[in-house]
């Protein structure tokens, strides 16, 4: 079902994560707003939590490049806040890497995949794009071929998927890195200029949804 709705959906929404550096020189020069305000708000999975959800692709550098930035800060993340990490399902050849995602997440071993897939990919330049090829980087981290294939390949990870591209349409996602911010607002570095300015502006945003639950 996904599928075919990604292949009427992807060209309308022409988002490539390379496009990111452009789109944040325009903003710059024009002096948007760091943030939009989704309208209508979306729901959140967090109950009385504030919710920060990150869109990400792994092929992505600018995703890349943020994780050591988002890695620090949640190292202080206050107690009020969920974070929750979503796998961007932008295009179709993405797909791959949002069951790569799910895959870690089902088998409990996010800590051994999600950091050590963005360095293959774009430290060690390895390619890294087939169900093949991440079934083989799964084997290196020490899980069997017949874990692998079942659990990528399971309802259970399809319907994640089916739920990740619903989302992007929702927030009406122009690319990643994409942060959001309790189902109200978007920020990324294609808005602010910078990814430590991204988390500044994530800050500000907690506080003003704080300080709107008083």
């Amino acid at each position: 079902m996904y599928k075919a709705l990604l292949k009427s959906t992807v060209l309308l929404m022409g988002l490539l994560c390379f496009g990111q550096t452009a789109i944040a020189q325009i903003n710059n020069a024009a002096a948007k707003p760091m943030f939009v305000e989704l309208k209508p708000a979306q729901p959140t999975q967090t109950g009385d939590k504030i919710e920060v959800l990150e869109i990400f692709w792994y092929g992505c550098p600018h995703c890349y490049s943020f994780e050591p930035f988002l890695t620090e800060w949640l190292k202080t993340l206050p107690a009020d806040v969920q974070f929750i990490r979503i796998p961007g399902v932008l295009s179709q050849n993405w797909i791959t890497h949002a069951k790569a995602y799910y895959t870690a997440e089902k088998l409990g071993i996010l800590e051994k995949i999600h950091r050590p897939l963005f360095d293959a990919i774009h430290k060690e330049k390895q390619t890294i794009f087939t169900e093949d090829q991440i079934k083989d980087f799964f084997v290196s981290k020490g899980v069997s071929a017949d874990e692998f294939t079942n659990t990528y390949n399971s309802k259970e990870v399809e319907a994640k998927i089916r739920q990740a591209f619903f989302l992007a349409k929702d927030y009406k996602l122009t690319g990643v890195p994409t942060l959001v911010v309790n189902g109200k607002y978007i920020t990324s570095p294609s808005h602010t200029g910078s990814n430590d300015m991204t988390l500044k502006v994530v800050n500000e945003l907690i506080e003003k949804e704080r300080q709107a639950k008083k």
